[in-house]
């Protein structure tokens, strides 16, 4: 019997609400392909040429992902590198002279450094929805040319309220970055290759932490008639603001029109995704999709592990250099020990993304798990050590980085196990809905009277950072769930005569459009 398209959709929520008992009833039916993605036509055509795995020659796949890399990791390196410093150019204002020279008071320093995340969460789901609809490059380009327009605004601000509404509308541009980084990975590798890019791209945030403390110390040399703090926003935003263009000239839109590929090229890219099973590139909103993306008790861990990772990364971007300079450094020097900082979470990253491509499948929460050690030792250390152990609580302070590596191999738990262009959107927009929260509570932990042992700003790190080690084991344990209850729905459909598993029905699930949860040959990975 000929399939419809909604049956091998329906099924899973079908058998499981009956609780098995009635799979016999659902129609045996023949498993065809069914595409519902933009440019449909050549995914039918990947589909005829490559049927299955085994039709793809290793060798044309290894060079055709040696190109991807080399076209695609250094552009969203670079552009990840400017989004960290454009971050963290607040925190490089503080130490040349910012406060004083707006007559901030109180909380307002802290007050800038959240505020930019409240522009950031009113318009990071709206943004994602808009991008689906959107060419996601060009999109994600404009966006980052708006990141440098407003930064270089910046450097015009007299006031704390000029300045606030600056920050808000910096957030709001900024509110795509990530979620686009992740979406243009998920596009063009696979689930097992998503790690080690992920890791690619982000560990150009150590870079940046890195070239802040170059970028800082060449701007503390300045003596133009402006002050310092005014040039790094002004250099910084024009070097975003350029980097946006050559993002819009060069970094793809799809796997069907990426230039420099020949069409063959481009039919494996697309065969290659079928692995995945969530589907590539589709520009219809699917409210339906959105609505389960809600409902969906996963979005909310993934929530939740947004939130936990950015309550440290918002104080320690925006206060490690008054952390650093408080132990007794002058701004010069407090400028580059942001250095070593960065190449440290440079070199984190790296080891976790190696250590994952060795350990057996399945392994990415237990490594995110045991990254997590060295941040929570680093926090205690800074907090117990004597007040006068310099160079101990330095170190100490360098170790709290070692999060990084967890928070990036965790993303790709988000890459990989959503289904559903809509869906993706809205999961991917929570993460970092998450992520606001968090970036807006944390830097009031750091209290300018607790200088320079920031106990409570520490303390909140540590917490934080046990939640997530938990939250870690949470995800395991959801998602072999998930798998046991996939499974289950797989053997009542092969007692029923439809077996979804095989070249033939992979090819049916692999580009329907289909959610996580619709999809019957989705596997989680953990």
């Amino acid at each position: 019997m000929a399939i419809m398209d909604h049956d091998i959709k329906e099924a899973p929520a079908r058998v499981d609400s009956s609780s098995l008992e009635h799979a016999e009833n659902i129609l045996d039916l023949k498993v065809s392909p069914k595409v519902d993605q933009h440019h449909a036509d050549m995914y039918y055509e990947a589909l005829r040429q490559y049927p299955n795995d085994a039709a793809i020659d290793k060798r044309s796949e290894q060079r055709l992902k040696r190109k991807l890399d080399r076209r695609i990791l250094p552009l969203l390196g670079i552009c990840y590198f400017f989004y960290y410093v454009d971050k963290t150019t607040l925190s490089y204002a503080a130490i040349f002279g910012i406060q004083s020279d707006l007559n901030l008071q109180g909380t307002q320093y802290s007050w800038l450094s959240s505020i930019f995340y409240f522009g950031w969460l009113f318009w990071s789901i709206p943004s994602n929805l808009i991008m689906q609809r959107c060419p996601p490059a060009w999109y994600l380009a404009f966006n980052i040319f708006m990141w440098g327009v407003l930064l270089m605004c910046q450097a015009t601000a007299q006031n704390f309220a000029g300045l606030t509404v600056l920050r808000i509308s910096s957030g709001a541009f900024e509110a795509i970055a990530d979620p686009a980084f992740m979406l243009i990975t998920s596009m063009y590798y696979t689930r097992e290759e998503q790690p080690a890019r992920i890791s690619a791209w982000y560990a150009w945030n150590g870079i940046g932490v890195a070239g802040g403390g170059l970028i800082g110390y060449g701007i503390g040399h300045m003596n133009g008639a402006l002050a310092s703090w005014r040039y790094e926003f002004i250099v910084v935003g024009a070097v975003c603001a350029f980097w946006g263009v050559v993002l819009f000239l060069l970094l793809p839109n799809s796997p069907t029109t990426f230039w420099g590929f020949s069409k063959q090229e481009r039919l494996l890219m697309i065969a290659r995704m079928r692995r995945n099973q969530t589907g590539v590139e589709h520009q219809r909103i699917n409210w339906g999709q959105v609505k389960e993306a809600y409902l969906d008790y996963k979005t909310w861990l993934f929530t939740l592990f947004g939130f936990l990772g950015a309550v440290p990364n918002g104080g320690i971007s925006n206060f490690s250099t008054l952390v650093i300079r408080g132990l007794g450094f002058d701004t010069l020097h407090t400028a580059l020990l942001g250095i070593p900082q960065g190449i440290l979470v440079v070199i984190w990253i790296g080891l976790g993304a190696i250590l994952n491509k060795y350990m057996p499948p399945n392994s990415r929460t237990l490594v995110s798990a045991l990254f997590m050690l060295p941040t929570i030792a680093g926090g205690l250390g800074f907090l117990l050590a004597p007040p006068n152990a310099y160079v101990g609580r330095l170190i100490c302070f360098y170790l709290t980085g070692s999060y990084q590596a967890s928070f990036v191999i965790s993303l790709s738990l988000v890459t990989c196990n959503t289904g559903g262009q809509s869906k993706k959107m809205i999961v991917s927009g929570m993460v970092w809905f998450g992520s606001c929260i968090g970036n807006i509570a944390s830097p009031f932990f750091y209290k300018a009277e607790q200088v320079p042992s920031y106990h409570l700003g520490i303390g909140s790190l540590l917490v934080a950072n046990f939640a997530e080690l938990i939250l870690f084991f949470v995800f395991r344990y959801a998602f072999k769930w998930e798998n046991r209850r996939k499974e289950k729905v797989r053997v009542a459909l092969r007692e029923t005569g439809v077996t979804t598993d095989s070249a033939e029905g992979l090819n049916a699930t692999a580009f329907q459009n289909l959610t996580d949860k619709e999809n019957p040959n989705f596997v989680y990975v953990y």
